[in-house]
């Protein structure tokens, strides 16, 4: 499985930004897509997941209420729509993919075997 993560980029405070991974190669085992993030310094941080089945989203609570993540199974494609965007939402942001996994997996970096390069996201305050 291969992952290629698009959109980030440079955007001021309280701007938008959509970030999208697309899966390529064996993509039935892409049954759980996630997005975590990296600022620098610090550990690898849970933004949100989604089921490929259920299109059930999970999220990490630095962002509830304003990023959304959704899912194009025909194009094996996650997106990550982020609002409201705020300094601190600074970091790499990276797209990762696993089979299916429990609910108390999900948030934890170390359960998924899929990852893409990464995306550059800044929010200028």
């Amino acid at each position: 499985v291969q992952l290629q993560a698009f959109g980030g980029g440079l955007v001021q405070t309280g701007g938008s930004l959509r970030l999208s991974c697309a899966a390529s190669g064996r993509t039935s085992r892409t049954f759980t897509m996630s997005w975590f993030r990296q600022a620098p310094g610090k550990e690898r941080e849970f933004v949100a997941a989604v089921f490929r089945d259920t299109g059930r989203a999970y999220y990490g609570d630095s962002v509830k209420g304003r990023f959304t993540i959704s899912k194009d199974n025909a194009r094996a494609t996650v997106y990550l729509e982020m609002r409201s965007l705020k300094p601190e939402d600074t970091a790499v942001y990276y797209c990762a993919a696993d089979g299916r996994l429990i609910l108390s997996s999900i948030i934890s970096s170390s359960q998924y075997d899929y990852w893409g390069r990464g995306t550059q996201v800044t929010v200028s305050s």
